[in-house]
């Protein structure tokens, strides 16, 4: 709760300083002699909402999404060796990391992947796929689910979900001021709101959303590195290179699969800054100068 408080209050934040900032600048009286006549504060509190209820909303429904979409099996009563020690095992981790027993679960799928989402710290899905559980060692499985705690212990969920919406928010914002120039100054349209307005906004957010997603994505990297340093922390720094080195070995040189894969992606260039996870090599190596 107090993280959600906290960026919700950034969020307030960000935009009274954006509105003083644009009064000191003079800003609104520069588009008023234009004839874009935009009542800066209303458009920043709508922006706000719409940023932001996307997102909440996504947090809400994610693991019934998950779900859903994964078709993932919860285990509510072990019916096997397997399950059994699967469940002790994460209740072992979520009791160290400080949080409520997660639901637990298992999805078909041939790739070693595993994923973990929630509303709250408290009230998680982690699950692990088919092929994790046949293709990885026992050890390699702990860190993978040490990984996967630490996601939920720092709660990077809500923060993730919660940072989109912030980004959501100044994207729409100046997708907003960018449509109403193009409209009133550009194709000098005098009544409401035209077509050139609609269309300027819709390519400014894709513009800007590109921006936004590279902020994104670093921040998630940044977080992958510390939920690594966790795993490490819960089940030993050697059994979570071993976990890393095993995902190397299985899908180097061709990529991973999509933005619930447990572990990283390769990518160089521009397509890096894109990326949701570094390079194992890079997270392998920043485990090891782990003193």
């Amino acid at each position: 709760m107090m993280r959600i408080f906290l960026f919700l209050a950034t969020n307030v934040a960000i935009m009274v300083v954006i509105s003083i900032v644009f009064s000191l600048l003079g800003l609104s009286g520069t588009l008023d002699k234009q004839g874009i006549n935009i009542d800066l504060n209303a458009l920043l509190i709508m922006s706000a909402i719409i940023g932001m209820t996307g997102s909440v909303i996504s947090l809400a429904l994610s693991k019934w999404t998950a779900k859903q979409t994964m078709g993932v099996q919860v285990i509510d009563q072990p019916q096997n060796q397997t399950e059994q020690w699967l469940n002790a095992m994460v209740a072992r981790h979520a009791q160290k990391a400080g949080i409520d027993m997660p639901e637990v679960g298992i999805f078909e799928a041939p790739e070693a992947n595993a994923f973990a989402t929630g509303m709250n710290r408290n009230s998680a899905l982690v699950a692990v796929s088919t092929g994790l559980l046949q293709r990885m060692s026992n050890d390699e499985i702990e860190a993978v689910i040490g990984h996967e705690i630490t996601h939920v212990a720092n709660g990077d969920m809500v923060t993730m979900a919660l940072m989109q919406g912030v980004v959501n928010t100044f994207v729409y914002f100046f997708a907003s001021i960018i449509g109403y120039v193009v409209d009133r100054v550009v194709l000098q349209n005098e009544r409401g709101q035209g077509a050139g307005y609609f269309l300027a906004q819709m390519v400014a957010q894709i513009a800007l959303g590109f921006l936004a997603t590279m902020l994104v994505m670093w921040f998630s990297r940044y977080r992958e590195f510390k939920a690594d340093a966790g795993g490490a922390k819960l089940a030993g720094r050697g059994k979570m290179i071993g976990a890393l080195r095993a995902l190397q070995r299985e899908y180097e040189p061709q990529d991973l699969p999509g933005q619930l894969a447990a572990f990283g992606i390769n990518g160089g260039g521009v397509k890096s800054l894109f990326m949701s996870h570094p390079p194992l090599e890079d997270r392998i190596a920043a485990l090891q100068n782990i003193s």
